[in-house]
């Protein structure tokens, strides 16, 4: 019997970034915070996500490390922790394969 994809996955540094950002979104919260800290309504008109959706990645990112979320006068801002800043490379990478190849 073959391995699963799961358990193939856990065994692969890629698998498991792939397992931690899992989706699209939580890329894209990456990448607008990668310009420096946002509020919730400045992410939430940049992703255009559903409310429920963008509050649950949110709270993902911040339970895995990533990002730090700080009351600042009246308003939370969200921004990478030093993990999360880690992730500049990759975004890099990926941009330079976009434009050659997308």
């Amino acid at each position: 019997m073959g391995i699963s994809m799961k358990k193939a996955a856990a065994n692969c540094p890629i698998g498991k970034v792939v397992g931690l950002l899992g989706d699209s979104c939580s890329i894209l919260i990456l990448r607008d915070l990668l310009e420096g800290p946002k509020r919730y309504s400045e992410l939430a008109c940049s992703l255009q996500a559903s409310s429920r959706t963008l509050a649950k990645k949110l709270k993902h990112l911040e339970r895995e490390g990533l990002i730090e979320h700080r009351q600042v006068k009246a308003h939370g801002v969200y921004r990478l922790s030093n993990k999360g800043a880690a992730f500049q490379k990759v975004a890099d990478a990926m941009r330079t394969y976009g434009k050659k190849y997308l």
